[in-house]
């Protein structure tokens, strides 16, 4: 039976982080790898044990925070490292000092700016949408200075016809005005327009009730959580899904 292509919209707002590059994807990961780093000074937790610790402290800090701390990204990894630490010593390990948990945080924060990168395909499919004469905005979130610097390491200034970055414009995602100023800029209405992008609640949720069709970002193919009640209208995982002729 053939495939129903769905035409492309007259925009697309897209998001930075883990849509177009792999940024902050998979931290149980990354957590691992910087404390075995500091596995010696650590002694005589495992690494992992102390991972975990950070990492489940560091879930729970971003499910309550406050939209102030995205904008405060190195200070809030070392508030959740010295949480983690403090967690592991409440349950009878040994004190780990603050200074440890510092120096642990910024090796953190610097690890994931090295290993950043533009997902394949990524930039193709960007040029080839602008070029096919899609209106396409970034709307990210996070600190003007951070987030500005990845825009352009990344070569995506040229590529975009609005940049909509967090700190520079005093308001984020999920705020509805975040995605109605983005609209604006580019001269399109919700019922024009995609969004595209990694976060249930910020690339789905308040985008459809704007009435814009929201594409979720799977990188890994993971699947919706178990239990899931937000919908997609559409799952992809790669960007180059989005261009004509893709299934």
């Amino acid at each position: 039976m053939a495939m129903t292509v769905q035409p492309l919209p007259r925009a697309m707002l897209i998001d930075m982080d883990d849509t177009i590059l792999s940024a902050y994807g998979r931290p149980e990961i990354a957590w691992n790898t910087i404390a075995t780093e500091f596995a010696a000074e650590l002694a005589p937790l495992p690494p992992e044990q102390v991972a975990a610790a950070v990492l489940t402290f560091a879930r729970n800090f971003w499910a309550n925070a406050e939209a102030a701390w995205r904008l405060k990204l190195g200070e809030a990894r070392r508030l959740t490292v010295k949480g983690g630490f403090a967690a592991l010593a409440a349950s009878g390990h040994r004190a780990l000092p603050d200074d440890l948990a510092i120096r642990l945080a910024d090796r953190f924060t610097s690890y994931r700016e090295e290993e950043m990168f533009v997902f394949p395909g990524a930039h193709e499919a960007i040029d080839r949408l602008k070029a096919l004469g899609v209106k396409l905005a970034l709307v990210t979130n996070g600190a003007a200075d951070m987030q500005r610097a990845k825009v352009e390491r990344f070569e995506l200034t040229h590529r975009f016809d609005h940049i909509q970055i967090e700190g520079e414009h005093g308001f984020g995602k999920p705020e509805e005005r975040a995605y109605l100023h983005a609209m604006d800029a580019l001269g399109v209405t919700a019922g024009d327009t995609w969004m595209i992008g990694d976060n249930l609640e910020w690339e789905v949720v308040t985008p459809q009730r704007l009435g814009i069709y929201a594409i979720w970002m799977d990188v890994h193919g993971e699947g919706l959580p178990a239990g899931s009640p937000i919908k997609p209208d559409r799952i992809i995982r790669s960007l180059t899904e989005l261009l004509p002729g893709k299934p």
